[in-house]
């Protein structure tokens, strides 16, 4: 019986062995999840808080570095007749407009151009009807359709934009 109880013995040693070892195994699986869950959750938040600091930090910085001041060109007035459809009475468009320049440096490349921009103004406002400017819709569009006609004569420098300083129809 000594050798049943001998035998026996190691018999229960090696399940008390294998019991201690059976829990380490689970402690570092659920360890090991645990580390990578806190590794991804790090990577979360520095890669948010990179992205929040180069939409919010980094993108005003830069956006105020390009600020330059406009630069303002006066043109003569401009007095036109307008189309007339017919027995109509002769209607008179005048025109006060400024251009808007990106720099200062294109004053000098556009004032040689300024008698092509006035014949390109004079042509387009004789052939408009005083329908086309009803409305601030009209004049939004006759303010971009002077922008572009004017960006074409003076290409391949660029305008900003046309604007007024005053419009009379009479």
């Amino acid at each position: 019986m000594a050798a049943k109880e001998k035998s026996a013995e190691p018999e229960i040693e090696k399940d008390g062995e294998g019991d201690a070892a059976a829990p380490a195994k689970p402690k570092s699986k659920f360890s090991l999840k645990l580390i990578i869950i806190a590794v991804a959750g790090l990577l979360v938040v520095a890669v948010g808080g990179v992205g929040g600091w180069m939409f919010f930090g980094a993108k005003k910085k830069v956006d105020v570095a390009q600020a330059k001041p406009a630069t303002f060109v006066d043109l003569p007035d401009v007095l036109v007749n307008l189309a007339n459809s017919g027995g109509e009475r002769t209607q008179y468009l005048k025109v006060k407009v400024t251009l808007e320049l990106p720099d200062h440096a294109l004053v000098a490349q556009i004032q040689p151009l300024m008698p092509r921009v006035m014949d390109t103004f004079q042509t387009y406002l004789r052939e408009l009807r005083p329908t086309d400017l009803d409305g601030s819709a009209g004049l939004y569009r006759l303010k971009e359709e002077l922008t572009r006609r004017v960006n074409t004569a003076v290409s391949p420098n660029k305008v900003t934009a046309v604007l007024f300083k005053e419009i009379v129809v009479q």
